[in-house]
């Protein structure tokens, strides 16, 4: 088996870590491509090295741009290589631009497309990472749904691929960083805060609307408890350019940030009282048994239904005056409550090269030989 490997962005990068690593330790060669979609070190080569990865085979550097620019120009890039090494299986994982792009071009040159995280849906069609994500189950042959639940909706939609339950690589590569993320210093030492809320905020349907992000930012100010924000770098720029800056900073309680590598991230994770976020995720970040944290989702819905069943997540929208009074109660009623992670036990990583490693050393006249664990009873 020949795999090609795509990622583009920094959730990308860490879910995949696992896959990465169990393709080498049963010494499969894969091909490694890197769109270049999140491209300053904060947001990408740093987290290379916290996830102990070796650099990609080849960079696009893609970098910023609209929509379509970035899905055209990754397109472009992606199948020139496909033609180049003529891998068996196209690998991805998520609903970003470099995975729509990803799936184009293997499926226009035959080639089969495994999808990892398959099946998500939020229903909201102002996010564009929506539509990447149907598209791309609907063009792959290799469906790995992190649970019943989105493998229910693959089949609802009549896809034509595979299904198999796998759970969520996020687990993986969490249980098994987090021991060393808790032995590094605190990136918010010097504020001595007395606890702390994590805020993280990028979604275009959120920061690229001024009257959505203004009512962020005034809900915000209603929070009661110091929010640590690692600003991404397109959010800051919304926040300079409808003039929202001064007023997320004038009470004090907000504390941007810099964007930061993987393991300080995980120290925020670790060391903070709850998560206000827009994150897809970091939905599933927080049910993982060694952070068991609550987070309040900045969006009209979620295409993570299982971390709102578990209790790990709550639904908050952006309206100011309703989400600020709903954090405040709940937080006022607790949060400190053990719940049961609803995305796999942190296995997930082997089940899809299990699966693929199985596909790829059938015979052609007998595909699928083996019983299949892990695959739906569709």
């Amino acid at each position: 088996m020949k795999p090609f490997v795509v990622i583009g962005t920094r959730p990308e990068i860490i879910k995949m870590a696992p896959v990465l690593h169990e393709f080498s330790k049963r010494s499969i060669r894969y091909f490694f491509l890197h769109t270049g979609q999140h491209y300053s070190h904060g947001l990408s080569k740093s987290f290379f090295i916290d996830m102990k990865l070796r650099d990609p085979d080849s960079n696009l550097e893609i970098g910023s741009g609209t929509h379509s620019q970035q899905t055209a120009r990754a397109l472009l890039g992606i199948e020139e290589k496909l033609l180049e090494h003529k891998p068996d299986v196209v690998v991805v994982l998520g609903d970003t631009n470099a995975v729509l792009s990803a799936a184009l071009a293997a499926v226009k040159l035959d080639i089969p497309v495994g999808h990892i995280e398959a099946g998500l849906r939020s229903y909201d069609m102002r996010m564009p990472e929506e539509h990447n994500r149907r598209l791309t189950d609907h063009i792959s042959k290799y469906l790995f749904a992190p649970t019943d639940y989105t493998a229910r909706i693959l089949k609802n939609e009549n896809v034509w691929g595979n299904v198999y339950i796998t759970g969520n690589t996020v687990i993986d590569a969490l249980e098994s960083i987090i021991p060393k993320a808790r032995k590094i210093e605190s990136p918010v030492s010097e504020k001595n805060l007395d606890g702390f809320a994590l805020l993280t905020l990028h979604r275009a349907e959120n920061v690229d609307n001024p009257e959505i992000l203004k009512g962020l930012v005034k809900g915000l100010q209603v929070v009661r408890k110091d929010i640590v924000f690692p600003a991404h770098p397109r959010t800051l720029r919304r926040l300079e350019e409808f003039n929202l800056m001064d007023d997320l900073c004038s009470l004090g309680h907000i504390h941007i940030v810099n964007p930061m590598g993987y393991m300080s991230f995980l120290r925020l994770l670790i060391d903070c009282e709850f998560v206000l976020t827009d994150s897809g995720g970091i939905q599933e970040e927080v049910t993982a048994p060694s952070l068991n944290k609550r987070v309040f989702v900045l969006r009209r819905s979620t295409e993570r239904p299982e971390a709102v069943e578990s209790g790990h997540a709550t639904v908050v929208g952006t309206d100011p005056k309703k989400f600020p009074a709903l954090v405040n109660r709940l937080c006022e009623e607790g949060l400190d409550v053990r719940r049961s992670c609803p995305y796999g036990e942190g296995d997930a990583s082997v089940k899809i090269v299990d699966v693929l490693t199985r596909e790829f050393s059938c015979s052609p006249e007998q595909p699928n030989a083996q019983p299949d664990r892990y695959r739906t009873p569709f």
